[in-house]
């Protein structure tokens, strides 16, 4: 008998599984992007008061509209990025999963057509799946930068209504120059379409890239997708958020469930946003040991990306799996993502990172580690 037998699941969920990387307890997480360094005791003493308070009108629901969250967010945006925006142009959600998952709902759907190029976020697709929007792949260069010319074509001749980009893109950390992105923005707008651009990781981009978010108040249509769970060690508060027109966030009102971010979310992003400061305090030590694990790896004889995200993708192996198993006996759990031969690392703290290295160097002197 087949699991779901009986019940009438779309034809086309009957084969798949749900997403998720491994989550399993080895001493060396490094799988699944997060900042290894968790908040300061001041910083939990804060959270837990701002929770205490909410708790004590739990029997209410919370402010649907988040008006407040939704200035801070645009306040925080407007020092990180030089962007002056308003509450009403920002919009939050449980992660910016869900945020995704509303730029879908109202502007994808049966019919129409959301493009993205690849390799890229493996949950676009299921974005896609889960509204019944199509989904459409161009494809990156060889080094995985974003051919203009080629991704204005594909968008010409797809006409989609929700074009993904990632920028830094996962899995393989390269950002987007901004005059791509501006080209695409134009392009899109011109044929009525929706431009995400995902800046999950923008906060490790290296010094002097600019953020997509300069582009809004010349395009309406465009969308810029952030995420407390990256930068901010913020993974298990479950907060992501984008800056767009309030045109375009009124849309995603729309769709949005009643209620949708709880009382204890809001208290919890905007007691972490109050430091700001202190959870992003170890964003440049990231970039520099992310810099330093390029570096590593490349002297190694392996490939690896230049990133400007808190990841690395290297490769490439004649058995990615086996490598990837290797370590996990080791202790170390990395990522076997992106294409064929290729894995990702996180980068964790020195400790976690030195231990990383040893195995890896330990596998590389084995049949295992052969590399393509």
């Amino acid at each position: 008998m087949g699991r779901f037998d009986g019940l009438p699941l779309r034809d086309e969920l009957k084969s798949l599984e749900p997403y998720g990387a491994p989550q399993l307890d080895v001493p060396i997480l490094l799988n699944v992007n997060e900042n290894p360094y968790p908040p300061s005791e001041e910083t939990v003493a804060d959270i837990a008061a701002s929770v205490t308070e909410a708790a004590r009108g739990l029997n209410r629901y919370p402010d649907r509209e988040f008006l407040d969250l939704r200035a801070d967010l645009a306040a925080y945006l407007g020092r990180e990025s030089g962007a002056q925006l308003t509450a009403e142009q920002v919009w939050a959600a449980n992660g910016s999963n869900e945020v995704m998952l509303h730029i879908l709902q109202a502007f994808g759907g049966p019919g129409r057509t959301a493009l993205s190029f690849a390799p890229t976020y493996s949950m676009y697709p299921e974005y896609a799946r889960d509204t019944n929007t199509a989904w459409v792949t161009g494809r990156r260069a060889e080094d995985f930068t974003l051919d203009q010319s080629k991704a204005l074509a594909a968008i010409s001749r797809h006409h989609p209504s929700v074009v993904l980009l990632a920028s830094p893109n996962n899995p393989t950390g390269t950002a987007l120059p901004i005059d791509v992105v501006e080209a695409i923005a134009a392009r899109t707008a011109a044929i009525g379409s929706v431009l995400v651009v995902d800046e999950a990781y923008a906060e490790f981009r290296r010094t002097g890239t600019p953020s997509a978010v300069t582009l809004l108040p010349s395009y309406p249509n465009l969308a810029v997708a952030r995420t407390m769970s990256k930068a901010f060690a913020l993974a298990g508060g479950r907060v992501g958020y984008l800056a767009a027109s309030k045109q375009l966030v009124d849309a995603l009102r729309i769709v949005r469930l009643p209620y949708h971010l709880s009382a204890v979310t809001q208290a919890v992003a905007r007691a972490a946003l109050r430091h700001s400061d202190e959870l992003l305090g170890r964003v440049e030590q990231l970039r520099v040991e992310r810099d330093e694990t390029v570096d590593w790896l490349r002297a190694q004889g392996l490939r690896a990306v230049d990133s400007d995200a808190n990841f690395v993708l290297f490769g490439t192996f004649a058995d990615r799996h086996a490598v990837w198993q290797s370590l996990l006996d080791d202790g170390v759990l990395i990522r076997e993502t992106g294409p064929d031969g290729w894995l990702r690392v996180s980068i964790g703290t020195g400790a976690e990172m030195a231990a990383f290295r040893a195995s890896l160097e330990r596998v590389l002197k084995t049949d295992v580690g052969r590399l393509t």
